[in-house]
């Protein structure tokens, strides 16, 4: 008996050490220095924040996330994927850190860090231009398309009932073009997405589709790490703070959204 107790706990050992080692992905800033990498993540889907231009990911956010490698002494490694998969990315320690125009609200800070805010944003709606929904009060009979694990998406879902406005029906989409081309097709009332993509929409669909005056919501971006790696948040407040004193961060997101 004496032998199976000492195998058993040998085993429950050996189970605790390998459920330990997988389940730390949190990286120190020397591990980082030490690979040469900044593991970046984000949806290329969200001009002028992240989006493609020929085969390269470029934005506000890419720019930042450049001046947060260059001040740890690294190359900037984007990776690019569906943007309810960047959390996710974090925790399995895939990504250092996200920066995809991202809302620093309550529900996702138990899961990640955020860093201090860098952009103040809003949700838009999107209409087609011959649309009688005028207000986000119009949206409580309509279908409403989002982008999926978005704050326009939870905040039409609207699961615990808090928010001010109401939708009939929510249809999530993996691209936020996906919704505004079902929008213009007739099959959904509106979209609901951030508003600097919704003007790049619009400014590509000027006859088709158009902004409201009034935002749904109004909200911070900020970038994320894993939760509890306080060594690295404390590193990316520092840049940020760094590039707001400077001028710098009005410099880059001047150079996207000068015409805004």
């Amino acid at each position: 008996m004496k032998k199976l107790a000492k195998i058993a706990a040998f085993l429950l050992a050996a189970v605790m050490t390998v459920s330990a080692a997988g389940c730390s992905s949190t990286k120190t800033l020397a591990d980082i220095q030490k690979s040469g990498k900044l593991m970046m993540s984000t949806n290329a889907e969200f001009e002028p924040f992240e989006y493609k231009d020929g085969g390269e990911v470029v934005g506000i956010d890419i720019e930042i996330s450049q001046k947060i490698a260059e001040a740890l002494g690294v190359e900037l490694e984007v990776t690019d994927i569906a943007f309810d998969s960047l959390i996710p990315a974090l925790q399995s320690g895939k990504a250092d850190l996200v920066a995809a125009g991202m809302t620093a609200d309550e529900e996702r800070r138990k899961s990640v860090d955020f860093s201090d805010p860098y952009f103040n944003a809003s949700q838009a709606i999107i209409v087609t231009s011959d649309s009688e929904i005028a207000g986000p009060e119009d949206l409580a009979d309509k279908t409403v398309g989002v982008q999926l694990g978005t704050t326009g998406d939870q905040y039409c879902t609207n699961e615990k009932g808090e928010n001010e406005y109401t939708v009939a029906e929510v249809r999530r989409y993996n691209k936020g073009m996906e919704a505004v081309s079902d929008l213009m097709a007739g099959r959904i009332d509106a979209v609901v997405i951030d508003n600097f993509p919704a003007q790049k929409f619009v400014e590509n669909n000027p006859d088709a589709i158009k902004v409201l005056d009034t935002a749904l919501t109004e909200e911070e971006y900020a970038i994320a790490v894993p939760k509890g790696n306080t060594e690295l948040l404390d590193k990316v407040n520092e840049v940020l703070a760094s590039l707001e004193e400077s001028g710098e961060l009005d410099e880059i997101v001047g150079k996207y959204i000068a015409a805004e």
